[in-house]
């Protein structure tokens, strides 16, 4: 195999955290394969938050379109509106198209020396000198025959939730995941049954969804209708059917359909010890209780080009430990925080009403939208912390009293 073409990096996946990894290593000055599965678009509500544009170097007109307020739906059907303004002033949510937005990262990835080839990873081998070799079939050849081959110094896995190199070179199995579907319609005119292009509509709904939520994210001329669950025998495609027919979004046109696995946990270890590291949704880095992925899938990425590039620089494969070291010393916290949440609140439609409630509260609406916008607990205002400690434990010893919390219900 020692005849087969060499590269620095071989980077597999170009979605949001590969496309940023490629793109890192070639504005490097490092040879980068980026392979991807051209034509594979995840199922995502597309949220993007402005820390995200001036991180990655994002222009304004990759956004689709803009939300400034998020309403909560509970199961009762309360609703409570949560405008953006409450918690960052001239701050909003950017919405993106994936199948656009991914696109446009690979494109700039390769304006800046990556390689992008259209492939599907099949297996990662090893040459006589012990180099890594990613075997991977074109698009368009036919299954079983003879692959392709290239070695690497390094390999970056940003191949999404149920990710083949992490299933090849990673010990342990993959973190448990929602799965997510959703159907990308045209958008009906503004104003139509409640339609508002420019709010995101979040339904915390057992019928909808016994564990996570349901979802209505608008992109300009097309909407995102989803939803996620992890329990098993759960009806995707019918919950999603169920919520457009009752907000009359089932005579709008469908454009497209996509389901993934959705991983709400960071794997333990992001690599091999030797010359593999895995990103984004292949690391579990989505948020829990949010579901929110993007931003911390193109953070992730950033990271783990960063420790490729000290591990090809310095040959000392510990430099690859520390994409998680840091991605965790930075969110870590974050993701605990809401994967409580998620445990507590979503357990069953009596804590979904009390979390939809609680929602109206001004200190909850404030330190929501700046953690949001900011990617961080917000610690500067310890005042609205200790009032939403105190009506976070009012709810509980409510629900602890009625008596109503089913725990079989928890994600």
């Amino acid at each position: 195999m020692t005849g087969h073409e060499n590269f620095d990096a071989v980077v597999v996946g170009g979605g949001p955290s590969g496309a940023t990894a490629a793109d890192d290593l070639a504005r490097a000055g490092f040879k980068v394969l980026l392979l991807d599965r051209a034509g594979r678009i995840k199922p995502c509500g597309g949220a993007v938050p402005p820390r995200l544009l001036k991180d990655f170097d994002v222009p304004l007109d990759q956004l689709c379109a803009t939300a400034n307020e998020a309403r909560m739906i509970a199961p009762s059907g309360m609703m409570v509106d949560m405008p953006v303004s409450a918690g960052a002033a001239g701050g909003f949510v950017g919405m993106v198209d994936r199948d656009v937005f991914d696109e446009w990262l690979r494109a700039r990835a390769a304006s800046h020396g990556a390689e992008r080839r259209a492939g599907t990873f099949e297996t990662l081998a090893r040459d006589a000198d012990g180099t890594a070799v990613i075997e991977y079939r074109p698009k368009g050849a036919a299954r079983g025959g003879e692959p392709m081959r290239v070695r690497a110094k390094v390999v970056l896995g940003c191949d999404g939730g149920n990710s083949a190199v992490a299933r090849a070179a990673l010990p342990e199995p993959a973190p448990k995941f929602v799965a997510a579907y959703h159907e990308v319609i045209d958008s009906p005119p503004e104003g139509v049954n409640g339609f508002a292009g420019g709010r995101c509509d979040v339904f915390y709904q057992g019928k909808l969804s016994p564990d996570f939520y349901a979802w209505i994210f608008p992109h300009g001329g097309k909407t995102s209708v989803g939803v996620g669950s992890a329990k098993k025998g759960f009806e995707l495609r019918k919950a999603v059917a169920q919520l457009r027919a009752e907000t009359g979004l089932d005579a709008c046109h469908t454009v497209r359909v996509e389901g993934a696995p959705i991983p709400l946990k960071p794997r333990k270890r992001w690599d091999n010890g030797r010359d593999v590291v895995v990103a984004g949704d292949a690391a579990g880095v989505v948020a829990p209780a949010s579901g929110e992925g993007i931003y911390y899938a193109m953070t992730a990425g950033r990271l783990a080009a960063e420790s490729a590039m000290a591990f090809l620089k310095t040959g000392n494969a510990a430099e690859l430990k520390t994409a998680r070291k840091r991605f965790m010393k930075a969110h870590g916290q974050v993701f605990r925080v809401l994967g409580i949440m998620q445990w507590f609140w979503y357990s069953n439609d009596n804590m979904r009403e009390r979390f939809v409630k609680l929602c109206r509260d001004p200190d909850v609406q404030q330190l929501t939208w700046e953690a949001y916008m900011n990617k961080e607990l917000v610690r500067r205002k310890p005042m609205a912390h200790v009032r939403v400690f105190i009506k976070d434990t009012r709810q509980l010893i409510g629900a602890l009293f009625t008596g109503r919390r089913q725990p079989e219900a928890r994600a």
